[in-house]
């Protein structure tokens, strides 16, 4: 038999539990459910999250389809949100606003933005959410190192699993995050979110392992923001599974379009260095389980165009972020001994193509198997 009593706010005497039979011998504990139940007894423990999750401030730092899309469903649920952006896409929301498109919306928000760090006035208890390409992330740290020293809380909500490792080596709170949302940025100031209801699965845990309540109230704000968001103590083997989809990103750039025989080849060879180096990463059921409840749908107005590193490509530019997708892959590989041509062809062609400034699909899917196929034979 165990004694405890309830809060003193319940105004309640001793209780008495006994296991899952306490409801049945204990008044108190029904009397304790029944106030619960009609909103006469408030847990203390629940005000003050409730307190600290109101509290919270969002630097969404990188505001394209991702990161203007998370910033847009934080800030119409009533979040302090400040976006950092670049070049005309900064000018144009601070002019006008930031155009949020999704299937049952089209407004235009008055956030924020800024286009340094240093203008945005972040706070150490602030969540900083880094959004830009893996690229682009090392000078991103510096700019906002020079703000913050090393204060910054850094959620890394990015592709690939290097940019956790960066942050890492200058903000000791940093935390991954899987991206698991259909968005896309074409134009300066608009942002289009192909997904209602569950607007998309973002999942955080602190790098390298473990959660703490930070991590459990950044996922309550995003949850009642309209995404999917757990805590989850080992969100790097999210991340490194859906590095495998993201493998096939730099093939769109490069042949117009995905290829499944190709992105089956670049997947087992992933996998094979996955498992030389010793890498866990979840299954393809855990990865559809934790996708399940998002729906892509069409939006008025807007063509879905592809993945992130196309869309990088339609605005021109000028690089993509294969190094640190099917380039992790290859890094890998050279570690470990494992082969990797498909890999390190599509992210050598991918490079190419990028900067000569041609067109996707200026290159056959034949012949880039027959480069994959050559490089192979060479090995």
């Amino acid at each position: 038999m165990i004694f405890s009593h309830t809060p003193k706010s319940a105004g309640m005497p001793h209780d008495v539990r006994n296991g899952p039979n306490r409801l049945r011998e204990s008044p108190w504990e029904w009397r304790y459910q029944t106030m619960r139940a009609a909103g006469e007894y408030h847990d203390q423990f629940s005000v003050a999250r409730r307190r600290r999750l109101q509290s919270l401030r969002f630097i969404i730092y990188g505001a394209g389809g991702i990161g203007g899309t998370i910033g847009a469903r934080l800030f119409l649920e009533g979040f302090d949100v400040e976006l950092i952006a670049r070049g005309a896409h900064c000018e144009v929301v601070r002019a006008d606003g930031l155009r949020f498109v999704s299937p049952t919306q089209d407004v235009r928000l008055p956030i924020g933005c800024v286009d340094h760090p240093k203008h945005a006035n972040i706070g150490p208890d602030d969540a900083v959410i880094l959004c830009m390409k893996s690229q682009h992330t090392e000078a991103a740290l510096r700019d906002l190192q020079s703000a913050v020293n090393d204060s910054a809380r850094v959620i890394c909500c990015q592709n690939g699993v290097e940019n956790e490792r960066l942050a890492l080596r200058r903000f000791p709170k940093t935390y991954g995050m899987v991206v698991f949302l259909p968005a896309e940025h074409l134009e300066p100031g608009v942002v289009v979110n192909f997904a209602e209801g569950t607007a998309g699965g973002l999942d955080l845990g602190c790098f390298p392992t473990g959660v703490d309540d930070f991590a459990d109230e950044v996922a309550d704000a995003f949850t009642r923001s309209g995404f999917t968001c757990a805590a989850d103590s080992r969100v790097m083997r999210q991340k490194y599974a859906k590095l495998l989809a993201n493998l096939n990103n730099t093939v769109e750039v490069i042949v117009g379009r995905g290829a499944r025989p190709l992105a089956a080849q670049l997947r087992t060879e992933a996998l094979e260095c996955f498992e030389a180096a010793g890498i866990d990463c979840s299954t393809a059921e855990e990865t559809r389980a934790r996708r399940a409840p998002i729906t892509s749908l069409d939006v008025p107005g807007h063509d879905r165009h592809g993945s992130s590193s196309l869309q990088s490509v339609m605005r021109g530019t000028g690089n993509i972020e294969t190094d640190y997708l099917n380039g992790e892959i290859v890094t890998l590989g050279r570690l470990h001994g494992v082969p990797t041509p498909a890999n390190s062809v599509v992210q050598r062609m991918g490079n190419r193509v990028v900067a000569a400034g041609a067109q996707p699909g200026s290159v056959s899917i034949d012949e880039l198997q027959a480069m994959i196929e050559a490089e192979a034979s060479a090995a």
